[in-house]
């Protein structure tokens, strides 16, 4: 079984607030206090459903509300408690007394979005749109370097492979070598087996 509805819907007034409503809802609430909301219509004598007595209560009627524009303190901090929190505007109302989550969630809609949206900025990430997350840019810039590097140690090979054999040529030696016959030896006689080198003339 789901839960049973706070009111029957056939017999509640719907629509806008009006003044004798709002009275009522006050002078009950200062004097009971809040209470049970799905029995405080009919106590307050109000044709209106517990939870629009809540939300009339919490977001309009209170004696505590600020009233006007959000000052820029506010903003900052809404901004702050946002990029922390996310979309949880009733914890983000809790820091901002007098500022319900609804009235704080339209504030944001409305106004600081598009204000981000004017710097540059992502309201869900609060990074700048166009610039990439720093460990992205680092290993571009790192992998762009070592392309760069092998590109050059690719260029000297190939300007090794192709370059002339002239820087590794030996110097020519300009070597003149003269040859010329043996000389020529007169046959010297043998005088009882010894070569008799008397018998050679002088020229």
């Amino acid at each position: 079984m789901g839960r049973s509805p706070c009111c029957e819907k056939a017999h509640t007034n719907k629509g806008a607030w009006t003044k004798e409503e709002d009275d009522r809802l006050v002078a009950y609430i200062r004097e009971h206090g809040e209470g049970c909301w799905r029995s405080l219509p009919k106590a307050a004598g109000l044709l209106r459903c517990g939870k629009s007595c809540r939300l009339r209560w919490i977001n309009y009627l209170r004696p505590d509300l600020k009233r006007g524009n959000f000052s820029h303190d506010e903003d900052e901090l809404i901004v702050k408690l946002h990029s922390l929190l996310g979309n949880k505007w009733s914890v983000i109302a809790r820091s901002l007394p007098g500022r319900t989550d609804n009235e704080i969630k339209n504030h944001w809609n409305t106004h600081i979005r598009r204000k981000l949206l004017s710097r540059g900025i992502d309201p869900a990430t609060h990074h700048p749109i166009q610039a990439p997350p720093s460990d992205f840019a680092a290993s571009f810039v790192k992998e762009e370097v070592k392309h760069q590097k092998e590109g050059v140690l690719r260029q000297d090979e190939e300007t090794s492979a192709t370059a002339p054999c002239e820087h590794y040529r030996c110097p020519d030696l300009n070597l003149e070598l003269c040859m010329s016959p043996p000389p020529f030896h007169q046959q010297l006689p043998v005088n009882n087996g010894v070569l008799d080198y008397r018998a050679i003339e002088m020229k």
